[in-house]
């Protein structure tokens, strides 16, 4: 474990087994034993840890402020912002054209890296030491949560941008589903009329899979 003593020290973890450790920062650019299923595993165990959170802590909210609560935690920037803070990027183990082209500073694999390493922990130690990482790194995001904001999804604030400049609102289409009915994970294409460029996003559910679309959409717009 000596080369991974540096993250071991920033994710304050040490593995029992850092064969998961390892495989957790392989990106699949360098190798099929990659980050991809722990990815999954972490993604659900997040979205769990953050929901309890919330539900014990705004007891007296609906369930659709809690959902928009848990979005903005568990957004693709807030995890590549967390998985920076903990210096993941010079950790990752890429192939070398993700190397050559910065893959260790892209956000989708900086968030996705970061998933794998709450999986990770969960299958070496539990759920109590899962749970104790998530709510340290993401403390910070969880203690500024306010029941005053108007928290909203991506979809949403496309939707709202789209209206701003008198476009139509978007069409998620599914163009791929794979894996087993347990763990499939969809692909979903959001086209917008009037807008040449389509937006491709995966995720566990189409709802993860459309709101990651979305959140690309509102980047690739605000930067026109």
């Amino acid at each position: 474990m000596d080369e991974y003593e540096h993250i071991c020290s920033r994710i304050d973890y040490r593995f029992d087994k850092p064969q998961l450790l390892t495989k957790a920062l392989t990106h699949r650019s360098r190798s099929v034993a990659n980050y991809e299923r722990l990815e999954f595993l972490g993604d659900s165990i997040l979205g769990f840890i953050v929901a309890e959170w919330l539900y014990y802590r705004f007891p007296e909210l609906t369930e659709g402020k809690l959902s928009r609560m848990r979005a903005a935690i568990v957004r693709k920037d807030t995890l590549a912002r967390v998985a920076r803070d903990l210096e993941l990027g010079a950790a990752l183990i890429l192939g070398e054209g993700e190397l050559k082209s910065g893959g260790q500073e892209r956000d989708s694999i900086l968030a996705d890296a970061l998933e794998a390493i709450i999986g990770a922990i969960y299958l070496d130690g539990g759920l109590r030491p899962c749970k104790e990482f998530i709510l340290r790194v993401f403390g910070g995001d969880l203690d500024e949560l306010r029941t005053d904001t108007a928290y909203k999804d991506a979809k949403s604030k496309l939707q709202e941008h789209l209206q701003k400049y008198g476009l139509p609102i978007p069409n998620y289409l599914i163009v791929n589903v794979c894996g087993e009915p347990h763990c499939q994970v969809f692909e979903v294409e959001c086209r917008i009329d009037g807008v040449e460029q389509t937006f491709t996003a995966s995720g566990t559910s189409r709802r993860s899979a459309e709101q990651s679309a979305a959140e690309k959409a509102i980047v690739a717009l605000s930067e026109q």
